[in-house]
């Protein structure tokens, strides 16, 4: 394999695969707050939020990590100003106390934050501008979770940020195909991407665990064991919606993330980690299988974006079908059937927002990718033509992405409208 190929698909997984406490959307307006008030250098008398759509989507109904089950924009931001820790990144709030938290919900009584929606810039775009005073500091993240795109400090920019090919950060994500991701699967060096990939199984697999042991959310991962009993199909499902109970429902576990999203990461990796153990499957197969299945996800969301009307929960789902295909020793042929039938099957989830329904999506979405293996084995396929399948896999997937970034930029519109009472439904 080309060595230039290879190390970019090394780094892919590096960058990518990086743990995360709690939902990734109400943990960065936490990050971009803590660290408005580590530049402000002193702790301000307020701060304001300007966030787009799809950032005041998946916080509205979610439980901000280490909060005591609180929710909210005004509560993520406040909390990371006045417990969090920048350094920390995605972790940022893992050092929170109950006194942090009682503070918090004081201040935010208060209105120590305004928040603002932003209309017409980046999917993922956040600022937080906080104030003491005459002085004030901003800091602007665009696109990725933890990217800080600007720092501002009483009007004189300290910091600005732009991704090129000579970026230390960089991955060119374009050179991502289903041939080569196989190729790469079988050929990487398991030392070259062993850390990424073991922090992922034993993290998704803590938090999962603490999903099927305790109760969180609807319950979606205990109640799929309870009704479909011990066979594997029914364990896979379970455990990545049990994850995503506890996750979405507050739990302090940390995740490793797929594509930005803890959601993604758990639902690429655990029903993968479940049939794994089920064929008794080797150490060094398993990391194979998840390489495919991260790396079949990434691939999707790359025509996507990383926030969209389009659930990823289906893209990440796509990703553990296919790795599960390779676990069965799937041809290059099968593991693009695999993408292909879950695709047409449930290529229309929409998103709307993080909140505990996202376990029973994950949950629908792995089991069509299970069938959509079991369809792959035989051979059986939907065919091109038939909606949006294309006559391969990768235009199926471009096809697929066109949908979530284009085809679907209404539909996010509308349901941001409805999730913030802009438009009367019963008028509509």
């Amino acid at each position: 394999m080309d060595q230039n190929l290879y190390q970019n698909y090394v780094k892919i997984l590096r960058n990518e695969l990086i743990p995360a406490l709690g939902c990734t959307e109400p943990i960065a307006i936490a990050y971009a707050s803590a660290k408005a008030r580590a530049t402000l250098g002193c702790f301000p008398d307020s701060v304001e939020m300007c966030c787009s759509g799809n950032i005041i989507k998946n916080v509205k109904g979610v439980t901000v990590p280490n909060s005591g089950g609180l929710r909210g924009i005004d509560i993520a931001a406040t909390l990371g100003i006045v417990g969090g820790d920048a350094d920390r990144e995605l972790e940022v709030l893992e050092g929170v106390t109950q006194e942090d938290i009682e503070r918090t919900k004081e201040l935010v009584a208060n209105g120590f934050c305004q928040c603002k929606l932003q209309e017409g810039v980046e999917n993922l775009f956040i600022v937080a501008k906080v104030m003491k005073g005459e002085h004030y500091a901003e800091v602007t993240i665009i696109n990725r979770h933890t990217l800080i795109t600007k720092i501002v400090k009483d009007g004189e920019i300290l910091f600005e940020h732009h991704v090129s090919e000579d970026s230390p950060e960089y991955v060119d994500k374009a050179l991502l195909n289903v041939k080569d991701i196989l190729a790469f699967a079988d050929e990487v060096e398991i030392d070259d991407i062993r850390e990424p990939i073991a922090r992922q199984i034993a993290m998704n697999s803590a938090i999962s665990d603490e999903g099927i042991r305790n109760s969180y959310g609807a319950e979606v991962g205990r109640t799929i064991l309870e009704l479909y009993g011990d066979d594997v199909k029914a364990r896979a499902r379970a455990r990545a919606a049990a994850g995503s109970d506890a996750r979405m429902g507050g739990c302090s576990l940390p995740v490793v993330i797929n594509s930005g999203s803890g959601n993604q990461g758990m639902t690429v990796s655990l029903p993968v980690i479940e049939f794994a153990k089920d064929m008794n499957i080797s150490e060094d197969k398993l990391y194979r299988a998840l390489v495919v299945g991260n790396l079949i996800a990434i691939h999707q969301k790359k025509y996507i974006g990383s926030l969209s009307a389009y659930c990823g929960a289906v893209s990440a789902a796509c990703g553990a079908g296919a790795a599960i295909t390779y676990l069965h020793g799937g041809t290059e042929e099968e593991v693009g059937l695999t993408i292909v039938n879950t695709i047409g099957n449930v290529g229309g989830i929409v998103c709307d927002g993080a909140k505990s329904s996202c376990a029973a999506k994950i949950a629908s979405a792995v089991e069509a990718a299970i069938l959509a293996h079991s369809m792959a084995m035989k051979h059986h396929s939907f065919q091109p033509g038939e909606g949006i399948v294309q006559g391969d896999v990768e235009s199926t997937i471009r096809s697929m992405g066109y949908i979530g970034r284009v085809g679907m930029k209404i539909t996010d519109t509308e349901i941001l409208n409805i999730m913030i009472d802009r438009v009367d439904i019963n008028q509509a």
